[in-house]
C-alpha cells in the first residue's frame, strides 16, 4: 500500500483511516547544507577578490601574497583527519557548529588587517588564513556524514550533488557580490560582511540541524523510510549525552588504505579535484596568456564553466539516483555518471587544436560540466564509509582529494614555465580525468559499505 492511500472500507470523511504520509525534513536539511557550503566556499575566495587591493595598500609582494594564498590549503589538508575524528567522537551537530563559528570568526578578523602594514600584516593574514583552513576542515566530511544519516542510498546522489554544487553557486553569486563590496566599501569589508553572514548562520544551524530521530519536525514514517534505504539514522546515538567515552580508533585508517575499493575512490577523488583546481587557479591565466583575451573578457568567460559546473553537479546526482530507481545496482548508478563525466572532461584537449575562441570556451564549459557531472565522490563516501567512522573516512578522502590543491597549481606552473605553452598543461589535467575514470572502472569494484575489523583497546 502506498503511503498516501486510504485503508479499504474507510469513508471519505473518516480522516483517522488515512495512512500517515512521511515528512520531507531531509530535503530541508540538505538545502541548508547547500547554503552553508556556499558561504564556506565564498569565505575561501575572499582573499582572491581582495588580494590585488591588499597587495597595493599594504605593500605585499607577489611572494607575500602567494604565501598567504597557500596558507589555507596546507591547513585544510593537514586537519582533515583530526576533523573527521572529532565528527565521529562528538557528533556532527556539535562539531560542525564550532567549525562554522570559528571559520566565520577568522574570516571576520581578516578585515582587521587593514590597520596593519608590511611584514606584520602579512604574518597576521597568513595566520588568519591558516586558522580558517583548520576551522573549515570538518565541513565536507560533516556534510557527507549528515547525508549518510538522513538519506537512503537511492537519494544520496542527489543530496550529495546539491551540497557539492554549492561551490559553483558561490562563484556565480558571491564573487560578484564581493567585487561590488570592494568597489563600494573597500576590500576589508569583504571579510567583515562574509564573516558576519557566517556567524548568523551558526544560530540557524543550532536551531534546524538535529539527528534524524531527534528532529522536532520529522515523523516516524520518514525515519523508517531512511532506515529501509540504508540511512544511518543512529549515527550519533550516545554522543550528545556523553555515553561514548572514546573516539574512533585511528587504526581504522590503515584498514581504509588496505581496501582496494577505498583506495580507488581516494585516487579518483584526487584526480577529480585536480580538474577543479585547474579551473579555479590557472584557467583565467590560460585565457589571457594562451588565448590573448583581455582581463575583463577572461573574467566573464571564466564564470561560464562555473554555471555549467552548477548544472552538471545537480544533474549528475539526479541521474545517479534515477538509475537506482530504475533498478540498477548502486555500483552502476554511481559509476555511469562518473565515467561519462570524465569522458566529457577530457574534451578540453580539443583546445590544443583550435584557434577559435568560441570553440575553446565551449570545450572548457563542456569539460567543467563533465567534471561536475561525475563529481559523486561524496555520495560514494556516504555509501561506502564504515558506520563507525563516517567522519574519519570522509576526512581521509578529503585529505587525499585536496592534496591536489597543492600539487596541481605547482605542476601546471612548472609545465608552462618549462615549455612556454599550456598545451601539455591541458594534457596533464585531462590525464587526471582518465585516471579517475580508470580507477572507478578497474580498481573500485563493487560499491558497498566497508566493514572494518574491530580493534582491541
Amino acid at each position: 500500500m502506498k503511503p498516501d492511500e486510504k485503508v479499504q472500507g474507510c469513508g471519505f470523511m473518516d480522516v483517522s483511516c488515512n495512512i500517515k504520509k512521511k515528512t520531507y525534513v531531509r530535503w530541508m536539511i540538505v538545502w541548508l547544507l547547500f547554503i552553508i557550503t556556499a558561504i564556506n566556499y565564498a569565505d575561501r575566495a575572499t582573499i582572491s577578490i581582495a588580494g590585488p587591493a591588499i597587495s597595493k595598500e599594504l605593500g605585499f609582494s607577489s611572494v607575500d601574497l602567494g604565501l598567504v594564498f597557500s596558507a589555507w590549503g596546507w591547513a585544510y589538508v593537514i586537519c582533515q583527519l583530526p576533523g573527521g575524528w572529532l565528527l565521529d567522537r562528538f557528533g556532527t551537530k556539535r562539531v560542525y557548529a564550532f567549525s562554522l563559528f570559528f571559520w566565520s570568526l577568522f574570516t571576520f578578523l581578516q578585515g582587521g588587517v587593514v590597520f596593519l602594514h608590511g611584514f606584520v600584516a602579512m604574518v597576521t593574514l597568513f595566520a588568519m588564513r591558516f586558522l580558517l583552513g583548520v576551522a573549515e576542515a570538518p565541513s565536507f566530511p560533516g556534510n557527507s556524514r549528515i547525508v549518510a544519516a538522513w538519506f537512503p542510498s537511492q537519494e544520496r546522489g542527489t543530496a550529495s550533488s546539491i551540497f557539492n554544487a554549492a561551490q559553483y553557486f558561490a562563484t556565480v553569486i558571491f564573487v560578484p557580490l564581493m567585487g561590488w563590496i570592494v568597489h563600494v566599501w573597500g576590500w576589508h569589508h569583504i571579510f567583515t560582511v562574509m564573516g558576519a553572514i557566517g556567524l548568523l548562520f551558526v544560530i540557524v544551524w543550532r536551531h534546524y540541524i538535529h539527528d534524524p530521530a531527534d528532529h522536532p519536525h520529522v515523523n516516524q514514517e520518514e525515519i523508517d523510510y531512511i532506515k529501509a534505504g540504508g540511512g544511518l539514522v543512529n549515527i550519533d546515538s550516545g554522543k550528545k549525552d556523553g555515553k561514548e567515552q572514546s573516539g574512533p580508533k585511528l587504526g581504522y585508517i590503515k584498514q581504509l588504505f588496505s581496501n582496494r575499493m577505498c583506495v580507488g575512490v581516494y585516487v579518483a577523488q584526487y584526480c577529480i579535484n585536480a580538474l577543479t583546481f585547474f579551473f579555479i587557479t590557472w584557467f583565467p591565466v590560460y585565457l589571457v596568456q594562451a588565448r590573448g583575451m583581455t582581463i575583463l573578457k577572461a573574467g566573464f568567460v571564466a564564470s561560464l564553466p562555473a554555471v555549467c559546473g552548477f548544472l552538471g553537479g545537480i544533474l549528475g546526482g539526479l541521474f545517479s539516483d534515477w538509475l537506482i530507481h530504475r533498478g540498477y545496482s548502486l555500483s552502476v548508478a554511481r559509476k555511469v555518471p562518473i565515467v561519462t563525466g570524465m569522458i566529457l572532461a577530457m574534451s578540453m584537449i580539443i583546445c590544443n587544436y583550435t584557434d577559435n575562441d568560441t570553440i575553446v570556451i565551449a570545450c572548457m564549459a563542456l569539460a567543467f560540466f563533465g567534471k561536475a557531472f561525475g563529481a559523486l565522490g561524496w555520495a560514494v563516501n556516504s555509501d561506502i564509509a564504515p558506520k563507525q567512522i563516517v567522519g574519519l573516512s570522509g576526512g581521509v578522502m578529503n585529505m587525499c582529494g585536496n592534496t591536489s590543491s597543492i600539487v596541481t597549481p605547482i605542476a601546471i606552473g612548472y609545465i608552462v614555465n618549462t615549455t612556454g605553452s599550456f598545451d601539455l598543461a591541458l594534457v596533464f589535467v585531462a590525464i587526471h580525468a582518465f585516471i579517475a575514470l580508470a580507477s572507478y572502472l578497474f580498481v573500485v569494484g563493487d560499491i558497498k559499505r566497508f566493514e572494518v575489523k574491530p580493534i582491541e583497546n
